[in-house]
C-alpha cells in the first residue's frame, strides 16, 4: 500500500460537496473529475506535472484516443488492470460505457465489502460512492500516486 493512499484519500474526501464544473479546479467553487484528481495532486506536490489543455465534454471521443489513460500513465503509478482497488487512495479509471473511451476517475476511499471512492459527477457535485457491482466493471485502469507527497 502506497504511504500516500491515505492522504490522498482525506483531502478528497475534503472536496466532497464541491459543485460539479467542467473543466475547472478549485475546491469549494466547483470542479470536474479531473480537477479533483489535479486538486489532490496540488496538495500532495504542489504544482501540478503538466498543463491541461482545454476540454469539451466529448473530448477524445470523436478521435478515439485513450488521452486521460495516456497522461495518468505519465503521472501515476500503474496497477494490475481493471479490478477493484485493493488499497484506500487508488485511482480509478473508468470506461462509461463499452467500446467508448476512458474519461472518469475516482479515488477509492474504502476497500473490502463496503469499497467506495470519491469522485466529482455530473449533476451532483464531488460525492463519496458505494464501489457497487455497476461503477466496478466499469473500471479499465487502476493507479496509485507517486511516493513522495509533502
Amino acid at each position: 500500500m502506497s504511504a500516500v493512499g491515505p492522504q490522498a484519500v482525506a483531502i478528497a474526501r475534503a472536496w466532497i460537496g464541491t459543485p460539479y464544473r467542467h473543466q475547472v479546479s478549485v475546491q469549494g467553487a466547483g470542479t470536474d473529475c479531473l480537477g479533483l484528481l489535479r486538486g489532490v495532486w496540488r496538495a500532495l506536490y504542489g504544482a501540478e506535472p503538466e498543463l491541461v489543455p482545454p476540454y469539451t465534454a466529448d473530448w477524445s471521443e470523436p478521435a478515439r484516443e485513450e488521452i486521460l489513460w495516456r497522461a495518468a500513465a505519465r503521472h501515476l503509478v500503474a496497477l494490475p488492470r481493471g479490478g477493484v482497488p485493493e488499497a484506500p487512495g487508488e485511482v480509478l479509471l473508468f470506461r462509461m460505457r463499452t467500446g467508448a473511451v476512458a474519461k472518469h476517475l475516482g479515488i477509492a476511499t474504502e476497500i473490502g465489502a463496503r469499497a467506495s471512492f470519491v469522485h466529482a459527477y455530473t449533476g451532483h457535485g464531488v460525492v463519496e460512492s458505494p464501489l457497487s457491482e455497476p461503477w466496478a466493471r466499469r473500471i479499465v485502469a487502476r493507479f496509485q500516486f507517486p511516493e513522495g507527497a509533502r
